[in-house]
């Protein structure tokens, strides 16, 4: 796939989630948030708490979530904490980690809780 088209169906993924995402109640808040040590690609507040969804593409499932590595993940949670730092209720905050999947086909399949810190790779310091 060229870059443009990777970027396009990326976006697309994105878009797809985020609607999956509002039509379960939740209120996106923002979409590829940028901190100092990475992006999230969608932040929505459900439930008194904030969730920090991180979204792949691949022709399936399986191959999507295969591509979520454990330096991302700490790159993922680093940057939810500087988000939480511009939040009033700050990093006491209710917080929840998904991973969203996107096949070829357009259908997503989330998974709620798909890492925490405790899965942070060695020497992640938040």
């Amino acid at each position: 796939m060229s870059g443009a088209r990777s970027v396009a169906a990326g976006l697309a993924a994105e878009e797809a989630v985020a609607r999956h995402y509002a039509a379960r109640g939740a209120e996106v808040i923002a979409r590829r948030w940028r901190g100092p040590r990475g992006e999230i690609d969608l932040i929505a507040a459900e439930e008194g708490g904030y969730v920090f969804v991180e979204v792949k593409q691949a022709p399936d499932h399986a191959t999507a979530m295969a591509h979520l590595t454990a330096p991302q993940i700490g790159r993922i949670l680093s940057t939810a904490l500087a988000f939480l730092a511009t939040r009033p209720e700050g990093q006491a905050a209710e917080m929840r980690f998904d991973l969203a999947t996107v096949d070829g086909q357009g259908r997503v399949a989330l998974l709620a809780g798909a890492f925490s810190a405790d899965d942070a790779p060695a020497g992640w310091a938040g």
